[in-house]
């Protein structure tokens, strides 16, 4: 194509910026979808692991500890492009919040064990608080999601 040739896009079609602008990350959003999605991983992984920290009022735990692994992959990944960055920022607000009665449940069951183990479950108690405040930052520097009319 000549220089003096007006370009014209295919229609649908994106151009580089515009795509580099829709998966355009800070290393806070990277982190956080690391974490939700090594989580997620975990979930699948270590099953095992999981199912005495959930709580007996939530029925089967394996299908909790799936449940849950399989949110963390979907908003650790749908925090990746800028274009569901927010809603899925306030979705990861609200799984922290939703999994704080299984660190409690986690926390409360393992008081009779080893002082280093309480310690461990205790301590992680006010690292949620921290969480939430993570991916709200996150939602609320994300611009709004466009809704195509």
């Amino acid at each position: 194509m000549c220089s003096t040739q007006s370009r014209h896009a295919e229609p649908g079609s994106i151009g580089a910026e515009e795509l580099n602008g829709r998966l355009s990350t800070t290393r806070s959003e990277i982190g956080l979808a690391g974490l939700l999605l090594g989580a997620g991983i975990s979930h699948f992984a270590a099953t095992r692991f999981y199912r005495p920290l959930v709580p007996p009022f939530l029925g089967d735990p394996e299908r909790v500890v799936y449940v849950s692994g399989l949110a963390e992959l979907g908003i650790g990944a749908a925090l990746i492009p800028s274009s569901t960055r927010r809603p899925a920022g306030y979705l990861a607000a609200a799984l922290f919040v939703a999994i704080f009665p299984g660190n409690l449940y986690h926390a409360w069951s393992w008081r009779h064990l080893s002082t280093t183990r309480r310690v461990a479950t205790v301590a992680r108690l006010p690292l949620q608080a921290g969480l939430v405040w993570w991916a709200l930052h996150i939602a609320r520097a994300a611009k709004p999601v466009r809704v195509l009319s």
